[in-house]
């Protein structure tokens, strides 16, 4: 039988085959490549490291329990539309006990910190619900914006618990447990910090050589006991916080570098609402709020209403501000609706507004 002849293709228009090539899917843009995962699980340190090292916007890493001893650095930012999020349960402990410091301020190319965690130029950062433990400092947030800290434990630091520092403005701490800090130098162990003290700023002073660590909200949160710095310390430069909600529970206070009081507010523009602090011996107590000015202009518009102070009888004022007559262009203001039991000497040393 003769062999069957195959019809020939009709040829097509060279139109015909561009309006063809349109139609035609494109090709990945990086084929062969698997794509970022939106979810990166790790059960060791090493795997820790090499997530913070790897993490790309939208990613959430999730520990599993268990304890994680290394350096831990993330300094990758991510977007508003596109956190990076670093989650676990409070049975996932990090710890950083050692530090070898290099010259100069420190930066995460020259320093092993000792941090627990350390966000440096990372904006767009949530981090909830695991554990800090057992490192010189706990959690230091530097040159980030927009980082959130909620549902957390830090404890048995050997400085402060919690630091926001060089310009790292619009952040939070929320409904965490502050406990056991300043285990080494108890004058430098603050629960919460934000910002750094003018004789700092040569570091940290990003912004006009100020710290300008703004609108940081501290809220929820219980701080102590055995806080041996102040349980929040709001330097010079900052500005426009809010701290609500809180409870401060003052036994263990040092008295060291003039760590007597729960709260040392040097900024400005500060809203004090809510808060409940208590006091009891052990420890060295004068005021519950104290406000003294380092700077021209600082120490100034400061809003306290609604807060609940008890002082065990040997604290001074509840709200304590003494740098109110340098303030006339931005005055203090401490609400009638703030209640004080138990101080030697009253609720405030100011003029009291309805």
């Amino acid at each position: 039988m003769p062999t069957p002849r195959t019809r020939p293709r009709p040829l097509r228009s060279l139109a015909a085959l561009g309006a063809l090539a349109l139609a035609a899917p494109a090709a990945p843009a990086h084929a062969g490549t698997a794509p970022v995962s939106s979810e990166v699980r790790v059960a060791d340190a090493p795997a820790l490291e090499r997530a913070l090292a790897e993490a790309r916007p939208g990613q959430t890493i999730t520990l599993d329990s268990g304890e994680y001893a290394g350096s831990f650095v993330a300094t990758t930012p991510g977007t508003s539309e596109a956190p990076i999020t670093l989650t676990g349960p409070s049975d996932a402990v990090l710890v950083n006990d050692e530090s070898v410091y290099g010259s100069g301020c420190p930066a995460p190319d020259t320093h092993s910190s000792g941090y627990g965690l350390w966000i440096y130029g990372a904006d767009h950062w949530n981090v909830r619900g695991l554990t800090v433990a057992d490192s010189k400092k706990g959690i230091v947030v530097d040159r980030s914006d927009h980082v959130h800290l909620s549902d957390l434990q830090v404890r048995g630091t050997d400085d402060e618990g919690v630091h926001f520092r060089s310009s790292s403005s619009d952040g939070s701490v929320r409904d965490s447990r502050i406990t056991d800090t300043g285990r080494v130098q108890p004058g430098f162990g603050e629960g919460v910090y934000l910002g750094s003290a003018t004789s700092n700023w040569g570091c940290y002073g990003v912004d006009d050589g100020v710290d300008r660590s703004d609108r940081v909200e501290v809220t929820g949160n219980h701080i102590g006991p055995d806080v041996r710095g102040e349980h929040l310390d709001v330097k010079e430069g900052t500005r426009d916080g809010l701290v609500s909600g809180n409870t401060f529970d003052g036994r263990g206070i040092s008295g060291q570098n003039f760590a007597d009081s729960w709260v040392d507010v040097k900024g400005n523009g500060y809203l004090f609402e809510h808060d409940t602090g208590t006091f009891e011996r052990p420890g060295v107590f004068a005021h519950g709020y104290t406000s003294t000015q380092q700077v021209d202009g600082a120490g100034c518009g400061n809003v306290f209403r609604d807060n609940h102070s008890d002082l065990g009888g040997v604290g001074g004022f509840a709200i304590a501000l003494w740098s109110q007559s340098d303030c006339a262009d931005e005055p203090n203001v401490v609400h009638a609706s703030n209640t004080v039991a138990n101080a030697t000497r009253g609720l405030t040393n100011i003029a009291v507004t309805p």
